[in-house]
């Protein structure tokens, strides 16, 4: 009687499916899916760097130096401007130069009104390079 149960019982596990071979296939398949993917959609182009150092005819130029004094008085580059003047002399500086930068600076005791007439005039330029001086 013994044998007989030990007949069914490896009968049994005949009938079942051993899932650890597949698996196996499964896994190896989506390592070759996973590797062979980016090289498929990989479309970006890319301009490396050329190791030569930057050419020494292209220098940036300094940036142009706005000064506002406690008595409210305008200068550009140390001559002294008002504001419509500013405006005329900054867009001939920027037709020359279309990435002109620009550093502003105003004293501690000079009226805001005159700081924003100077940055408006910038803003109405298309001036966007633009620092604020600070003692």
């Amino acid at each position: 009687m013994s044998l007989k149960k030990t007949s069914q019982r490896s009968h049994g596990t005949m009938t079942e499916l051993n899932i650890t071979p597949l698996l196996d296939l499964v896994f190896v398949l989506l390592v070759i899916f996973i590797i062979t993917t980016p090289q498929l959609v990989n479309n970006l182009e890319i301009n490396l760097p050329s190791g030569q150092p930057p050419k020494a005819d292209h220098k940036p130029k300094p940036p142009s130096r706005i000064e506002v004094n406690a008595q409210g008085q305008i200068t550009l580059d140390a001559a002294v401007v008002t504001v419509p003047q500013l405006k005329d002399k900054l867009a001939q500086l920027k037709a020359n130069n279309p990435d002109l930068g620009v550093v502003v600076k105003g004293a501690d005791e000079t009226d805001y009104q005159i700081m924003v007439s100077v940055m408006d005039t910038l803003r109405q330029l298309d001036i966007t390079k633009m620092g604020l001086a600070t003692e």
